[in-house]
């Protein structure tokens, strides 16, 4: 069975804090994943179609989700660019 571009997502730029108090929010969630297609060379599906499979496999709006590896820090980079 193929692993869906949303699950490898999920897989390679996510990871479960149970211990987090917060949430990864919609606008990070999606920016995230933008990145995440960006540094894999995947072609990003639109906003819509993002949600739409993105809440078969998690609460966007209630989980415990923090980001990592290329893609937190493409992410990070692109969205805070005075760190650098």
């Amino acid at each position: 069975m193929a692993v869906s571009q949303f699950d490898q997502f999920l897989h390679d730029a996510t990871i479960i804090d149970p211990d987090s108090e917060g949430t990864l929010g919609r606008d990070p969630l999606y920016g995230l994943y933008i990145s995440w297609c960006t540094v894999t060379h995947a072609r990003p599906r639109g906003e819509k179609s993002f949600w739409r499979g993105i809440q078969q496999r998690i609460d966007a709006d209630h989980n415990s989700l923090r980001m990592t590896g290329p893609a937190a820090a493409d992410y990070y980079l692109s969205s805070y660019p005075t760190l650098v």
